[in-house]
């Protein structure tokens, strides 16, 4: 496989702004980025510096102003607003620093909620979401809901819920940045089981934690608009 092919995810001259009143804040300004099929790359940046909105706009959450992104050959500017929702629900798995769990839903609800978006057979995506809790630890923990979860546990059901669809993506934001050390290690403990299960997996993870960066196969730093390798 070529380098070229082995390019899984592609920016080109992407840029974003936003405007406070009439001010504009130029966030990314020409960001050209290459990140490698089955790859597991840490982002580094300051705080402000606009990682999670370069991984919003990876994850066809948000639209750059300009610029193209391509993801499995996909222009995401060809996309309609319910096409790119399909994608991204086929596609991508999103982990969050803040978990996003539905409080009034059970855990294994939660996790299997993507699944039933994309209409999967209800015996297929509950089973595929208590083989996935299972992996993750919580398994005895189906018919909780997240409020009476720690912290660390939330956060495993927010990897198992971005696995459900089986998505050749993950983008995750600082998936341990509400954890204290102990239970951050666990949860990338799980994040290296899966870059080393060979499924071919591209894993982005935003992270302040130049140690826990030490993990991923390759670092990039988001810097006055731009990125550094």
């Amino acid at each position: 496989m070529t380098e070229k092919t082995n390019i899984y995810l592609d920016a080109q001259k992407v840029s974003k702004s936003y405007f406070i009143g009439k001010k504009e804040v130029k966030v990314l300004q020409d960001v050209d980025w290459h990140v490698k099929r089955g790859s597991w790359t840490a982002l580094l940046g300051a705080s402000g510096s606009g990682k999670t909105t370069l991984l919003n706009l990876l994850g066809t959450l948000e639209k750059p102003d300009k610029g193209t992104i391509m993801c499995k050959g996909v222009d995401y500017k060809t996309l309609s607003k319910a096409q790119a929702s399909q994608f991204r629900n086929s596609s991508i798995g999103f982990i969050f620093q803040s978990y996003q769990m539905l409080p009034e839903l059970t855990i294994l609800e939660n996790v299997y909620l993507p699944s039933m978006i994309a209409s999967t057979s209800r015996h297929k995506y509950k089973s595929r979401a208590e083989e996935l809790l299972f992996k993750v630890g919580l398994a005895d923990r189906l018919k909780h809901r997240p409020n009476e979860l720690s912290g660390g546990e939330q956060q495993r059901v927010a990897i198992a819920r971005a696995l459900i669809n089986n998505p050749p993506l993950i983008l995750a934001d600082e998936p341990t940045g509400n954890l204290d050390s102990k239970t951050g290690a666990g949860i990338l403990e799980i994040f290296q089981q899966l870059h080393e299960e060979q499924s071919g997996r591209t894993i982005i993870m935003i992270t302040h934690d130049k140690k826990v960066a030490s993990l991923a196969d390759s670092i990039a730093t988001l810097a006055d608009g731009n990125i550094s390798v």
